[in-house]
């Protein structure tokens, strides 16, 4: 396997990889991944937008990751931004990097990959804060949790709604840069 950067157009070239990863991820029906193919197209084009993916030796996708600067009038940031106090909209949103996406094929799980994606995505990004969004789950059992724990993401919301989801969310966020990893 091996991590690399993607630019845009790269992600593009790959959309119909990145739905079906996505989607075997999150377990989202078909016609919601039909949505979700749209905005993800879009997303390429927003200020700060980073990637990245891991391929195996055959060049098949087996995770990818991507975000972008968090801004006003982005349906997300919005969201978030509605839910927050002053207080938190000042310190979380105003110079935020938004991991959007980071997924692994769930046969690809287990092996550290999400772990690398999510360090060379949050070491690319711009901003002073990242935040992210994830679906509520015990966070003992819950990979996704126990990756953002060890990367030392903290509650900012629990147990939110987003519209059109029925399911409850946690936003997560962390100061940046990352720190160095330790020598090995």
């Amino acid at each position: 396997m091996r991590l690399v950067s993607w630019q845009p157009d790269d992600l593009v070239r790959r959309l119909d990889d990145v739905v079906t990863v996505y989607g075997e991820a999150m377990g989202y029906r078909a016609e919601l991944l039909e949505a979700r193919r749209g905005y993800i197209a879009t997303h390429v084009r927003r200020p700060g937008f980073r990637a990245v993916a891991t391929l195996t030796t055959d060049g098949q996708l087996a995770g990818f990751g991507y975000g972008y600067t968090s801004g006003s009038g982005q349906w997300w940031h919005d969201q978030v931004r509605r839910a927050l106090a002053e207080p938190g909209r000042r310190r979380w949103l105003v110079d935020c990097f938004e991991v959007v996406e980071l997924h692994v094929r769930p046969e690809a799980q287990g092996h550290g990959l999400g772990a690398r994606q999510l360090r060379a995505l949050l070491t690319m990004a711009n901003g002073a804060t990242t935040l992210l969004s994830t679906p509520e789950a015990d966070e003992q059992r819950s990979r996704a949790w126990r990756l953002y724990r060890r990367f030392g993401f903290v509650d900012i919301l629990r147990d939110f709604r987003f519209p059109g989801d029925e399911r409850a969310f946690a936003v997560l966020g962390r100061d940046l840069p990352l720190p160095s990893p330790p020598p090995q």
